[in-house]
Order: C-alpha cells, then structure tokens, then sequence
C-alpha cells in the first residue's frame, strides 16, 4: 500500500497549502502534478522529501515545519475523507476513476461534458462548502458550477484540469474541484494527538479474572531511555563501553529498577515536598536535558516519587517561587499548581485545546510574525506590535449626539423636576434590588428619536416617550424632527412644515415641556390615520387660541428657525430609514423599534449602560467632575457617521508584506507571471501620493475618464482639504481599452505626481477633473493650457513620454488582486479594501473623514505611537497585516516578580522569527504530564523564547499523581531503516514496576469517540507479574462527534424528547439522537462528510419544524441543513426550531407516543419489518441494561445474561454500554445472541463537555449507570431495568417490569437490615443520611426497573444532572456516585421501594431470607474484604454450572474461528443492526 500512503500524503500536503489561499493551492496542483506518476522502484521517504522541497517553493521553512507536523498528525486526512464521502453520495458512475458532475449529472470523460453543459443552467446548482477548492476566475452567479470528482496527478485529472482551468479562466464556467480517490481498501492509520493514561487501581477488593490468555507475541522495540542512572549505575555509558554485555546489563538494570521501584507507599512527611524537589530536580538539570527529565518525572511519577524525597530543596527557589506566586495570584488569578500555557500572550486552556487547534493558532501567529519578520520588524517591537488591540470595534458604533439639531425634552441634571435626586457618581454603586433603575441627576440615559412627523408610526414612539417621562424614568429624550427643507413649502401646505413650526411657537412662547405635551395632544390621533394641516390648525386654535395661525404657518413665519438642521443632521448621520431612535447614540435596530418591543429593549439598554458606569467609577475612569455625556462621547466606539460597508467587521485586506525580486511595472509582460503577493508590492513600491505630513494611506481605484470615478476621487480630495492625516494615491481601473487618448486624464495626473510637489498636483487635479475643463479638453484645449504656478517643462516632458505599459500592470492588478471587473471603483485604506462599489454608489466627503478615522483609531495611530520612526508606508504594511489576522482574545503580560532560581530559560535561534511562549507548571500535575510532551515537541517544531515558571504545591498530603502517562505527538513523519513510512506515532511504556495493578485509560479530544479493537488482555485490570511479554492493545476512531445545542424559538426552551437524525441523501437515517433538558444539548455519532441534519420523521417532525441554525455549512436559506465534518476539531451547532401552526399545543411526550404510527417509525431501531404479529411480539420484550469493565465483570456479565434466560418466556433485549466493553466480548456476543436467542444492543454516549468529569474509570462506570437513562434509549422502549453485572437471577423479571411503580420514575431496592453482626457498617443510619432521608430507606442500587416515559415526562435525568454538577464539584460528595445521587435526589425525584426479595445480598441480608430471594448480588462486603469469584462460589450453587456451560460455549465458538477462513465474519443479530453499521 505504498502507493495509497503517497496519495494520502500529496492530497494532505495540497490541503495544507490551499489553507494559505486558494492561488497558492491552484499553482501547487500546477507544480506537482508532474511529480505524481510514482514509480515503483522509489521509496516512501524519498518521494515524501521531494513533495515537501516542492512544498517548499510555496512555503517559509517555518511553514515546512509546521507542514510536517501537520503529515504526522495527520491533520487534514478528515477533510480528504470528507470529500471522499461527499463523492460516495453522488454516487459515483461505475468504473469511473475520475468523473465531472454538472448539476447533478455525471460524466466520465471530457466529451460527455459538453452536451451536459448545455442543459445545466435549468437544474439547481449544488452546495458549494467552505473548503471547497474553486478555480480563480470570474465570479458570477450565473455561470453553470462543474464539480471536479479526481486525483490530483492522475492522467484523468489532467485532461479535465486542463480544460475545466482553461474555461473557468475564459468565464464560462465555475470550476471547483473535490479529491476523490478510487481506492479498493483503505489502509488504516495510526492518529497522534491524545493521552494514555495506566492508573494505578486500589485493590481493596480484589476484582481480577484467573482465566488465562493466551500471549500473542507482539515485539514492541524498547526505546532506551535516556535517564538511565538506576541507583547510581549509569546504564548508558556502561552499554556504551561494554556491548558485549547486552543482555547481562539489561537484567542488572530490571533487577536494580524493580528494587527501587518497589512502590511502597511513601509516609506523608515524605510527600509533602514532592513538588518543590522535582522542580529543583529540573532546574539544576542540564538545559538541553531538563524539559525531558520533566516529561520523565511527571509521566512515570509513581516509580520516581521515592528517589525524589532524597533532593534537598534549594532555599533562594522556595522562596522565589513563594514571591511569585503571589504575584501570579494577584495579576492573573492562578494560585499555586494551577497550569497555564502562553503562546505569543494568547492564553492557551488546555482543557479546551489539543494539537489540532494549538497547530491552528501557531499557524495563525507564524503569518503575523513572518510578515513582521520580513518588514524588518524585529526583537522587543514584535511583542509590542503583537499586543496592540487592534481590529474593529464591537459592532454597535454610536453617533456623537452632542448636535444642536437635537430637540431636548429634559434635562435631568438642571430640571427642577429631578432636584431631589442625588448627583454623586459614587451612587451608581449602592446596592439595589435587581432590576431597579437608579434615580441620579445625571444625564446617563439618553434616547434621540429621529422622526417625519407625516409617517403613522412616528406618533407611536411619541407616546412611548411620555411613558417614560411621566414615570420619571432617568431618562433624556431628544427629538430630530425631518421635514421638508423646500424654502417654498409652508405650513399650510405641508402637515411636517405646520407641525415644526407650531412646536417651536409654543417653544418660543411658554417652555419645552409644554411643547411636549402639545406634540402629545397633537399625536392622539385615530387608528390609521395620519397627520394633517387640519389637525394641527385645529389643535392650534382649541388649545392656544389668542395664537395668530397665518403668522405661525405661512410662508414668513418667525417660527421657522433650524427647520433644515434636523434633515442635514439626519442625512450626515448616514442613519437607515425613519423612524430612528438612539440609545447614547447607539442607533437601535429595525427589529427593536417596533414600540411593543422599545420598551423592554430601552430598559435591558439602560441595565446594560448601569453597568457601564458602574466600572467606570470603580476603576477610577471617570468622577463627579467629569460631564457625563462627553465621557459617553468620548469612548472609541463613537463615529461621526453611520455608515455600514466603513464600520462591518468583515473585512478584506491586501497581503503587503511580500519583497518581490523585481520591482518593474513598467514590463507588463513580466508583471503578468508574479503571483499576487508580488504584484500588489510593486503596486505599493511604485505608487506616488499627495502627501501633508503623516497620514492613512488611501488608494483610489477607478477610471478617472468617467464621471463617477472623478465623482470618488474628487469627494476624497475635498476631504483632503480639511484633513491632515491622509495621503492619496490613485490606481487607473479602465472601462475600456487602453489607447493614448483614452488615459489622457489619467496620465496627465501620474506626470504631475512624478514632477511636482503635493501642493501643486492637488490644485492642478482638482482643476484637471472640474467638468468644465473636461468639456475644454474634449473641445481640443490642450492641458498644458490648465498648468498654473507649476514646473511646466518637467510636466510637459514627463507625459509626453509615459507609456501605456505601467497601466496594463495596474490594469492586471486591478483584475487579478483587487478581482474588479473593467471600470470598477474600490478603495484602499491601509491595505484594507472597500468595495467593488455598484454604479449608483457614492463615497461622500463625511465617509472618507469616517474612514480616516476608524482607520486611525481602531490602528494606525496606535501602530505609530509603538514603533517611533515608522513612515507612513510601513505604517500602512503593519496596519494590513494585524488588523488583517483573525481577532484573537487579549494577549496577556505573564510578569515575574523574579526568575533566576524559579524559571527554566530557553533561548530562541538568533535572526530567525521565534514565538515567545511562558509555561506556568506543578512538575508534578496531570497538566504538566501533556505539558512537558507538548513543549519539547514545539521546540523541534517552531523556534521559542521558552519560560517555564514552577508553580510548586506546598504541604502535599497525598500523591501527587497516581498514574503513568504518554502523550502521542511526533514532530514529523517518522520512517523505518527501509525508508519505508513506519505505521506511526503509538504510545509506549517501558520499565513500569510489575506490583501495581494498572488500568487504562484513553484520553482523547472532545469530539473522538475511540473503542478498543484487539486486545486479548483485560484492559482493566493490568497486572505485569502475571504477563510474559508485551502488553499491546489498539484502539480505534470510531466516530466524529456533532454535537449541537436546540431551542424552541417561540418559548426560549429546549424542546425535551425533541429527536435529530442524521445521514445522507442516499440515506437519510444513519444515526439519531434524543434533546436533553440541560442546555437542549444533544450528540450525533458522524464521520468526515458532508451530512443531513433532519427532525426525525414521526412526532418530531410533526410537531416541530427547523427555523434557525448556526454553525452548519448549508446556506441559512437552504432547506436542508448540512454540516460538514472535515477535521479533528469539535463541531458544536445550534438549531432553533418552532412549532407548526396547526401543533402549538402538542406535547413531544405526550401519550399519544403509543399509538402504532410511532412503532413504524421506530423499527429502524431493533431491525426487521414491523408487521402486524411482530408488532405484538415486540411490544413483549424485556428490555435489561447493564454496564461491564474488565474481563472479571465481563464472565459475571454472561452468567447474569444466562440466569435471565432461563427464568423467562418472554423475548429479551440486552442493552449494553459499549464504551467500556472488552474486545473479546464485543466479539463473542453475536455468537452468543444467536445461540442463545437473544437480542443485544450496544449503546454509547460521549460524557458532555459541560458536564463536571470524573477522572476516575470507576466512577465514570457509574455515572453512565444513572446520568444518561433518557438519552441512552430510543423513546419506543418504556420499561428498562437495569441489572448488575454480578448478579444472579432466580425468578422471571418480566414480574419486576410489571410491577405497579406508583406513579414513581423509578423502583430500588432499599438495604436489607436483617443481618445483625454489620449493624457497624450501615454508613445510612447515622450522620448526613440518618437525618436527610428521614423515614425512608436508603436504596441499593444493584437493581433497577425505570419507568422511561414517566422519567422524560418529569425531566428526571435533567434533575439528576442538575444535582449531580452541583454535588460533584466537591470531590468528597458522592462516594458511590450511582447510588448516592438518586438517594440523595429521592424528594424531588421519587423511589418506590420494591419488595425486599427483589434484591438478596449476603452481606447485609440474613441467611433466613436467602430462599425466597429473586435475584441475588455479591455485594462487597466491608467486614471480609472476600474477592469476588470465592464469594460466588460460595454464595450461589448454581455459579459454577453456568460458569462451565459459558466456558464450553466460547471454546467451541473458538474452535469454529480457527476453523474458519477470515472472510466469514461472525453472525449478525437481528437486535444490533443499528450498531454494527
């Protein structure tokens, strides 16, 4: 499979590059595809260092680096894979290597094409994705899409590349390309990325199997591990110099390493500095040495802890540490042992990061810093510059509302009104109940509402307004009144004009607050009817009548002042359409306008201003003295004017930081074949500006010959008159072909720019684009007619001899980088482009002055201010390049007190760009395990200034650690002696101490779901003495998870029982969920692809409709929701979902779910057709769950399985929990269904991120036990009970599942109190239990029968998890987590208590009772300690004869296995179809 693994590596190297652009990805396809024809005489390696030179020609060395740990992670094989599954659901045409699919219908050679292109422009398009890779070439929506299905490199896909490129360049057709690779197996590869963990066991109670298993001999090579002093022999140098004694030195070595390592528990004055000593240990290691002796104390910590006790800790440390731990404490909140990783300042939580997004972020800075780099940024600015907030400002700008348009109503701070009021600031600061609004005579509170008197609705928010002001809401209200501005139109021909002007006489003549009541009185008037002149006349002589109308309304009215101030403030402001109200000047949007929302929205604004303040005045930022409202107006999210293309925080920049070799436009042959890096900076080199001194450099692009490119470039000029900080240049964008005559203009202006100061080319081209001069020279004038006061020789001789050649240049670079089309304007500002903008769209003077300023304040000014002598060019380059990356969260300043004793330095390489990272580390944690891994991988990767502060614990009272550990991470590929590619990263243990009984653990990212695959060991219970040889085990990635948040728009609420599936078109259920309550989370099971999210079809779908979704793939229009799964990241969605109309009043989990459509719905389920008489078959099933961790419990497991079976007639389904399961029992279970006539199915549910995890795999076992009942199960099963592992049943449980609950979720077993020599033990009797159950019992919880439909129906898993995060934070809560937490829940959640014969354990129960009881459990008991097995076959006579029976049975299925060729895979039963898909 060599051949498969070199695709794997081409395809992945391809979509490594492509994340840098698109063109990168386009010329890499173009370079390689030569390189593709592998021959078969040539080695891995040697084609996997040819691809990655050849990479090279695309990439920094930095980048190769980053590359290659990206090949061994693995990184973009899901995105491959997803492709692979997209093509799969096309499907793909028979015997096709390589086909097109235009619209929906396929083609396998480039013939076949043409004819489907024709008709394709009838059949919708496809869905494009995000990572889609798409030929650069026109964009038009009205272009037929052809989707490339290929390998890139095969003959097949050149002949279609060669094509499909040539019409995409041409404008023909889109073009976009998906890797698809025809593959008859897959070879499997080896993941790198996660954690494993060997937890040492208590063996209280001793739970291992004594069947033997049979060694299959798998050689693992021991790496020698560098720290090989044992007890003072340095093994090392002794291999070195005596090679002959191998073998002899090994034993010495075991014997010596297992003396030391005799594990016995340390006394706890020895433990309590562990901590302090190992990070004296590392810091007077060598430095070369000492990240490794770090990985090497905190991963095998219980085989080192005894050797550490020995270390005398250095005193200047221990209180070096102490000094900075309490700066730490103050600065950033960690307190000692806590962890912290810095990248560049970015905090990186490793709890919510793995490799996979840590590779992201070092990928995301590596940009920055190399573009920093190569502007001759370098050593302390980089860190300046790094940490400078820039990027726009949050998305609610605010207008500055200090305008003398503005009507003001009141004034709270000077209206007799408030005088009562206190004034004091500190006010703001007084408790209150919540949601009580401060009385304080300061004008916090202002609301402008922006109104044409004419329009219906304006009248509405009038009376709102008096709301407020009569409840003396803090409120200031202002209005703008907009109306007609023709000096003509009076008041008795224009109800607006009659409106203003009779508002300003009662103004004039009595006092605002009456004019407010008048503009009330006038506003009452009849539902849908509007304003008139004769409303207003009339309420003029009801209500004032000694008031002269002709005076106030006709055409010389003295009441007429600033009519026209309020429509130029409202036109200036760039505000959308009326009515418009501002809340401190932050305009609300259309939605919150509606008047039945204002209300709510202004109170919630108001809340959020308090609180504003309120930080204000506590940090000191603004006291009594200051105004209020010009504090308001001074925070640097306020802007002169709205307008929405300046201020979006979407934003495009151009890429500036490139060095081309040559820097020629004049040659536009040779400017043609740069890529756009290049071409834009010999644009950037080349150009000539007007300048005044400093200023925001600012490009216009457009063809100066037509109007409406003079229109934009003049608006900017006139904006130049006034402002200081801009400098121009101009880019010629022609409409048409390029001929002497028709640059005339543009020429004219370039001469000028090259011969003559700014002053002068800034009056000679505002005199060169007036209109009047334009008709002149198209009359014949000639231009040297217009050249006053300016060098004219120079000027003369300059355009005579421009030729055309630099404008094809800027012609190529208006098309290819800018992707303008002929004649089209945009703007540059500091790299950040602008547009295209449509015909009948204007830049107008007040927008450039917006421009200049956001453009300075969000960066420039303070990119400036960071690095002194910085000209406004590199300025510029800076400001495109940070404001340009991805907005990160702060960066912070990891500041010591000191670091010469505590602080383990690393120097970077000199003159190479290097990350700046700061670890804060317990050497001793479970973080610092990862940690130190992670580190010393870096360090191969990426060139660091590293710090590595030791966070010390003091005062340990237990074991730090209690587990070995490796973290699989590699910096590269790694290949064997035969240069072929070696299977890849695994996880290794070598010399762990043989005494302890290990258990393990993988610990994954989020979003994997792994399960063992082969192992013939008991993974749980690891115990070296008893194993000759290699312990191996493999696991695999089973599934990606989705997971998704869901709400029911109408009620803001999770729609409980709500059911999702998720599949593909060709089929549509391959997986479903159930919504939880908490949080209406929810998880579906998926792998790389593209899938269909739907409402599952019955009730779901019925009653809820999708409304809204975010995170998904799909367009928000589109019908279906895709997501698409194409990396290791987790992928969390959102779905807003709404009840059809005709529903509303439908409940998901109402009775009706019995009713036979849901039984159809539901046989996707269990599997086989659901006819009539299967349907009453079906209905009589026993459904029992059970959950098994290591072999021990996995032999109880089947024997319980067994004592069901033979006391019952009716059908049973076992549930198992597969996360936990062996593989050796998920392999003998289909042979055991299908001899024993059972059904069985496996169910697995990812412990949720929100939910507070247990570390330990016990525990874990238990939680599933309890926390998942109502999403582990399809809603068709009602009654599940829940039977131990260790447990043997004596009676038919179809008695239990019958059993009348009472109207409890559930029924327990209470404690048996007859066996009187334990009354000692009975830990329910006395203490917090005693007095929290009362009267009742306290439950066992062995035995289980739940009432599934009553448990959804009350939320009672929602509680139980509500309770659960609540209690688990303390880790001395819960000791018996399963049975604690329903006990512990019984008032809010009730137990019936079933009778005592349910449940017999010998333990707590007295011989006596033993006859009678229905099931019996081998319950530990506290007094003897009895191992599990002895206790079996002492307690229960029938144990061994099962026990045998089960032993023949796998031996004889065994037996058929080695019988068996492999191709026979085993029996399917019909119960796990859903499983084993």
């Amino acid at each position: 499979t060599d051949i498969a693994i070199t695709i794997a590596i081409r395809l992945i190297v391809h979509e490594f590059i492509g994340e840098d652009g698109e063109e990168k990805f386009w010329q890499f396809v173009d370079t390689v595809k030569e390189l593709t024809v592998y021959k078969n005489g040539e080695s891995v390696r040697s084609y996997y260092n040819l691809i990655t030179k050849k990479a090279g020609q695309f990439l920094t060395d930095l980048q190769v680096r980053l590359l290659k740990l990206a090949l061994s992670l693995r990184v973009y094989s899901p995105a491959v894979h997803a492709f692979q599954q997209i093509a799969s659901d096309e499907p793909p045409p028979e015997a096709c290597s390589a086909f097109i699919s235009v619209h929906g219908q396929h083609a396998c050679s480039t013939k076949d094409m043409k004819k489907l292109l024709k008709a394709a422009v009838g059949r919708p398009k496809p869905y494009l994705y995000k990572n889609d890779h798409k030929f650069p070439g026109v964009n038009s929506t009205d272009l037929p899409v052809v989707v490339l299905y290929a390998e890139i490199g095969t003959k097949k896909f050149n002949t279609f590349h060669k094509l499909l490129s040539e019409r995409a360049g041409e404008g023909k057709l889109i073009y976009v390309l998906r890797h698809f690779v025809v593959e008859s197996k897959p070879k499997k590869m080896h993941l790198s990325g996660y954690g494993v963990e060997l937890a040492i066991k208590s063996t209280e109670y001793k739970a291992v199997d004594d069947t033997q298993v049979k060694d299959s001999k798998s050689a693992m090579n021991s790496e020698d591990d560098y720290e090989d002093e044992v007890q003072g022999f340095l093994f090392g140098q002794l291999k070195k110099s005596h090679p002959e004694l191998q073998d002899q030195l090994d034993d010495l070595k075991k014997h010596l390493t297992e003396s030391t390592n005799d594990m016995a528990p340390l006394k706890v004055w020895e433990m309590q500095d562990l901590s302090f000593q190992a990070a004296d240990r590392i810091l007077s290691a060598p430095k070369f040495d000492s990240l490794k002796l770090m990985r090497e104390l905190s991963q095998n910590f219980p085989s080192k802890a005894r050797s550490l006790t020995r270390v005398a800790v250095n005193r200047e440390m221990r209180k070096e540490i102490e000094e900075n731990q309490k700066r730490l404490g103050e600065t950033m909140g960690l307190h000692p042992g806590d962890a912290g990783l810095f990248i560049n300042g970015l905090h990186i939580d490793l709890d919510v990061h793995n490799p996979f997004s840590i590779l992201d972020i070092i990928r995301a800075e590596a940009k920055v810093l190399e573009g920093l780099h190569h502007l001759g940024i370098k050593g302390e600015h980089v860190g300046k510059l790094l940490r400078l907030p820039v990027g726009p400002v949050e998305d609610n700008y605010a207008l500055d509302i200090r305008h003398s348009a503005i009507m003001w109503i009141n004034d709270i701070e000077s209206d007799p009104t408030y005088k009562t009021w206190p004034s004091s600031l500190q006010e703001l600061l007084r408790a209150t109940f919540p949601g009580v609004i401060r009385q304080i005579r300061r004008n916090f509170f202002n609301l402008v509402l922006f109104l044409d008197p004419i329009q219906e609705d304006s009248f509405e928010l009038v009376k709102l307004a008096e709301l407020f002001y009569k409840h003396k809401i803090p409120l200031r209200i202002g209005f703008v009144f907009v109306v007609n501005t023709d000096d003509k139109v009076d008041g008795f021909l224009d109800p607006g004009v009659a409106f203003y002007r009779v508002l300003n006489y009662v103004i004039e003549e009595y006092d605002v607050s009456q004019a407010f009541m008048s503009m009330i009185l006038v506003s009452r008037l009849d539902v849908g009817e509007t304003l008139s002149v004769e409303t207003v006349t009339a309420f003029l002589k009801r209500k004032f009548p000694k008031a002269n109308a002709g005076k106030i309304l006709g055409l010389d009215s003295e009441y007429d002042d600033k009519r026209k101030a309020g429509g130029v403030f409202y036109r200036k402001t760039g505000l959308g359409p009326l009515p418009v109200a501002l809340f401190n000047g932050v305009p609300l949007g259309s939605e919150e306008m509606d008047p039945d929302e204002l209300e709510t929205v202004l109170l919630q604004r108001i809340m959020d201003a308090t609180n504003f303040f309120q930080r204000g005045v506590f940090m000191g930022h603004i006291s009594d003295g200051v105004d209020v409202l010009d504090f308001l107006m001074e925070q640097p999210n306020v802007v002169p004017r709205i307008n929405p293309l300046i201020l979006s925080s979407s934003r495009n920049y151009l890429t500036l930081t490139a060095s081309p070799v040559a820097d020629d436009w004049e040659d536009s042959t040779m400017f043609s074949y740069m890529d756009l890096k290049d071409k834009t900076a010999v644009v950037s080199k080349r150009m000539k500006y007007i300048e005044w001194v400093y200023g925001v450099t600012t490009w216009i692009i457009a063809d100066i010959e037509k109007a409406s490119g003079r229109r934009l470039l003049l608006s900017c000029l006139k904006h130049m008159r006034s402002s200081s900080g801009l400098r121009l240049g101009v880019v010629n964008n022609p409409s048409g072909k390029l001929t002497m005559e028709s640059t005339l203009l543009y020429r004219a202006l370039w001469a000028s720019l090259l011969t003559q100061k700014s002053k002068e080319t800034f009056g000679f081209i505002q005199k060169l684009l007036k209109e009047e001069n334009i008709r002149l020279l198209h009359q014949g004038t000639k231009i040297k007619d217009l050249l006053q006061g300016m060098d004219q020789d120079a000027f003369e001789k300059k355009h005579n001899t421009l030729e055309l050649d630099f404008l094809r240049s800027q012609q190529l670079f208006c098309q290819e980088v800018l992707k303008l089309r002929a004649g089209q304007r945009a703007v540059v500002s500091n790299g950040r482009i602008l547009g295209p903008f449509e015909e009948d769209e204007e830049l107008s003077t007040e927008d450039f002055h917006l421009l200049e300023k956001i453009t300075l304040s969000t960066s420039a000014e303070k990119i400036r201010g960071r690095v002194k002598q910085m000209a406004s060019d590199l300025v510029m380059k800076v400001d495109a390049l940070l404001t340009s990356a991805p907005k990160q969260e702060a960066r912070k300043d990891v500041k010591l007190a000191k670091d010469k004793h505590s602080v383990l330095h690393l120097t970077p390489r000199e003159d190479e760009v290097f990350f700046d990272v700061v670890a804060i580390v317990d050497p001793l944690s479970r973080e610092t395990q990862k940690l130190s891994h992670l580190l010393i991988v870096l360090a191969q990767v990426v060139n660091m200034r590293l710090q590595v502060f030791m966070n010390c614990r003091a005062k340990l009272s237990e074991m730090p650690l209690k587990s070995f550990y490796r973290y699989v991470l590699e910096p590269d590929v790694t290949f064997l002696g035969n240069d072929t590619l070696s299977s890849g990263p695994v996880a290794r243990f070598t010399d762990i101490p043989e005494s302890p009984l290990l258990t393990l653990n993988m610990i994954t990212p989020e979003s994997w779901m792994v399960e063992a695959v082969r192992s013939p060991y008991d993974l749980d219970n690891i115990h070296l003495q008893e194993v000759s040889g290699v312990v191996a085990a493999e696991y695999e990635l089973e599934y990606l998870l989705l997971e998704g948040h869901c709400f029911d728009l109408s009620t803001g609420q999770p729609p409980r029982g709500l059911q999702f599936t998720l599949g593909m078109s060709q089929d549509p259920l391959m997986q479903d969920t159930i919504v939880m309550a908490n949080l209406g989370y929810f998880q579906l099971k998926a792998n790389p692809g593209a899938w269909i999210l739907r409402l599952r079809k019955g009730r779901s779908e019925e009653i809820y409709q999708i409304f809204a979704h975010d995170g998904t793939d799909s367009p928000a229009d589109a019908a279906d929701v895709i997501v698409v799964l194409n990396s290791f990241h987790s992928k969390i969605i959102k779905v807003r979902v709404q009840k059809r109309t005709d529903k509303l009043n439908e409940d998901l989990l109402s009775e009706a779910t019995e009713s036979k459509g849901l039984w159809d719905t539901i046989t996707s389920f269990t599997g086989g057709s659901s006819s009539e008489d299967e349907d009453k078959k079906k209905e009589d099933v026993l459904n029992i769950f059970s959950v098994a961790s290591g072999h021990l419990y996995e032999r109880f497991l089947r024997i319980m399985m067994l004592s069901i079976l033979q006391h019952t007639q009716t059908p049973v389904k076992f549930w198992f929990l597969k996360n936990y399961l062996s593989p050796s029992f998920k392999e003998t279970i289909p042979h055991m269904a299908q001899a024993y006539g059972f059904q069985y199915e496996l169910v697995q549910y990812k412990w949720p991120r929100w939910l507070h995890q247990q570390t330990e795999k016990q525990r874990i076992i238990w939680g599933y036990k309890i926390l998942f009942l109502d999403v582990l199960f399809p809603l068709a099963v009602d009654k599940i009970i829940f039977v131990d592992a260790d447990q043997i049943v004596r009676a038919d449980l179809k008695e239990l599942r019958d059993l009348d609950l009472e109207g409890a979720p559930y029924g327990y077993t209470p404690f048996c109190d007859s066996r009187k020599e334990m009354e000692g033990y009975r830990f329910w009797k006395t203490g917090y239990w005693a007095t929290h159950l009362g009267h009742r019992k306290y439950h066992i919880s062995a035995l289980y029968v739940v009432d599934l439909k009553k448990f959804r129906k009350i939320a009672a898993g929602d509680r139980l998890r509500g309770q659960y995060q609540a209690l688990s934070q303390d880790p001395n809560s819960l000791s018996n987590l399963d049975q604690d937490l329903p006990n512990n829940m019984i008032h809010q959640v009730a137990i019936k208590s079933l009778p005592q014969e349910w449940l017999w354990c010998e333990t707590w129960c007295d011989d006596g009772s033993k006859k009678t009881a229905k099931t019996i459990d081998l319950c530990n008991n506290p007094k003897t300690k009895e191992p599990k097995l002895e206790a079996a076959v002492r307690i229960v006579s029938e144990w061994s004869r099962y026990d045998s029976e089960i032993k023949q049975f796998l031996r004889r299925v065994q037996d058929q296995k080695a019988k068996q060729p492999e191709s026979q895979a085993a029996p399917s039963s019909k119960g796990n179809l859903r499983d084993e898909l």
